[in-house]
């Protein structure tokens, strides 16, 4: 447990504003140990390519039993600190959530994505319900004694076409990253977010390191380092490239035979 808590607290000092850390997410043992080997100082798992790896659907269709035996071989695989993309923990009523966390926290990762979506339905939990679960995942955490990195996730900016992304839209996400703040969140996450005068507002209104994923169309790193990002991670992309370069490697094969 001494390592898990050494590692989480080095995952956690990773994140600061202009210098993002960079997380090539991963799905499996050996995926991992690529990634490790690129030079990276953390790993992070992706919801949709651990699913989509063992044949199942992004949205909690793998099992939580199989997402955590995952985690588990993953720890074991890389001596870095390991993020787990979390989803919805599995859970609706925060008993629940707490304690889907602490079983989560043994398999040895020291970090979560937590997601506001209503996991299933195209819906976002109200402000003052997600924020109950951020508080009670983080009361997981300390029950299990391990400072994990609770990176709370909106959805606001994937429901909707980047084009129609405004002020209105960035001011509930504001107003959520607040309230989870307050919950105990370490981080906030605003996935699909690419407008830069909206990143940079978002920055410049919490304390929390604010996360982007770089989506096509997303401002480049450096970019986001200007305006105040404090980690950039890849979700399904590396998957989905990986998974195109096969496909196109087994035609060449295929034919050339």
């Amino acid at each position: 447990m001494t390592n898990q808590i050494t590692q989480a607290e080095e995952f956690a000092a990773l994140h600061k504003k202009g210098e993002p850390v960079i997380l090539y997410n991963i799905w499996d043992p050996g995926s991992a140990g690529a990634v490790r080997d690129a030079g990276a100082k953390a790993i992070a798992t992706g919801s949709a390519p651990v699913a989509m790896a063992q044949g199942f659907g992004d949205g909690q269709n793998i099992s939580l039993d199989a997402a955590l035996d995952n985690a588990r071989r993953i720890v074991a695989a890389v001596d870095l600190p390991v993020t787990l993309d979390f989803e919805g923990a599995y859970a609706e009523d925060v008993l629940s959530v707490a304690a889907n966390v602490q079983l989560a926290l043994q398999t040895g990762v020291i970090g979560f994505n937590f997601e506001d979506q209503i996991v299933g339905t195209s819906d976002l939990y109200d402000i003052e319900t997600q924020e109950a679960r951020v508080q009670a995942m983080r009361e997981g955490c300390d029950a299990a004694g391990i400072p994990a990195f609770i990176n709370a996730r909106t959805d606001i900016f994937l429901k909707a076409k980047p084009d129609t992304h405004d002020n209105s839209m960035l001011d509930n996400a504001i107003a959520r990253a607040k309230a989870y703040a307050d919950a105990g969140a370490s981080g906030f996450f605003a996935p699909g977010l690419k407008d830069e005068g909206l990143i940079a507002r978002l920055c410049e209104s919490t304390e929390l390191p604010v996360n982007i994923i770089a989506l096509p169309g997303t401002p480049d790193t450096a970019t986001l380092a200007s305006l105040g990002v404090a980690r950039v991670s890849y979700g399904p992309v590396p998957y989905r490239q990986m998974l195109g370069w096969l496909q196109e490697q087994a035609k060449q094969a295929l034919q050339a035979g």
